[in-house]
């Protein structure tokens, strides 16, 4: 290995360090839509800092023994949404670790007041077109686009949804590009969310 890659490994496990360090017993909380590369970009977030990757979705499934789609199916979405706001609030709990969230989670209030008091929040905002393209590929495993017009329901969810994504501590862009970056701009956006916390001595907003 070359010097200047051992000293990027260093300064890399430096960053990663002081971000842990600021972090505290707070998990990183991904939210966002659909497609937006929550799960994807958390397991490799999660493994840059060496902390747990948690996806909350999995974790309702295996709470409910069954998929999310028999879930909206057999019961509808308001019981699903009620069993996410639980399963999230003991996830919270669990913290340090990067922790995907499903695409309505973040809607509930309480379940964004949780967020707020254990987490850091990180949106990861995309075009609608590069949601439909990621979508498309595996649309029968999301109930929400089982309808006739999945792109115009696309947008109508991204449309009432924003609003309240905007309310997340960070904001990254989701765009074609390797997830390697991604995570390095979330990084990024971590270190300077939380070095005025502890420049004030504090363990973060």
């Amino acid at each position: 290995m070359t010097e200047i890659a051992l000293q990027n490994n260093a300064h890399a496990a430096a960053a990663a360090a002081a971000i842990l360090a600021h972090l505290g017993r707070r998990s990183i909380v991904l939210i966002g839509m659909m497609g937006a590369g929550k799960s994807s970009v958390g397991r490799r977030l999660a493994a840059r800092l060496n902390i747990p990757f948690v996806d909350a979705d999995a974790e309702i499934e295996k709470a409910a023994g069954m998929s999310i789609a028999d879930i909206f199916a057999r019961h509808g979405e308001a019981d699903f949404r009620s069993g996410e706001a639980r399963v999230i609030a003991r996830l919270l709990d669990g913290g340090p670790q990067v922790l995907a969230t499903g695409g309505g989670a973040f809607v509930n209030a309480d379940t964004r007041n949780a967020i707020r008091a254990k987490g850091v929040s990180v949106w990861l905002s995309a075009d609608v077109e590069v949601l439909m393209r990621r979508t498309s590929k595996r649309r029968n495993e999301r109930p929400l686009l089982q309808t006739a017009d999945p792109a115009e329901t696309l947008r109508r969810l991204l449309a009432e949804r924003e609003p309240i994504y905007a309310q997340a501590d960070l904001t990254i862009q989701s765009r074609d590009a390797p997830h390697e970056v991604i995570v390095a701009d979330i990084m990024t956006a971590l270190a300077a969310f939380l070095a005025p916390a502890a420049a004030e001595g504090g363990t973060g907003p």
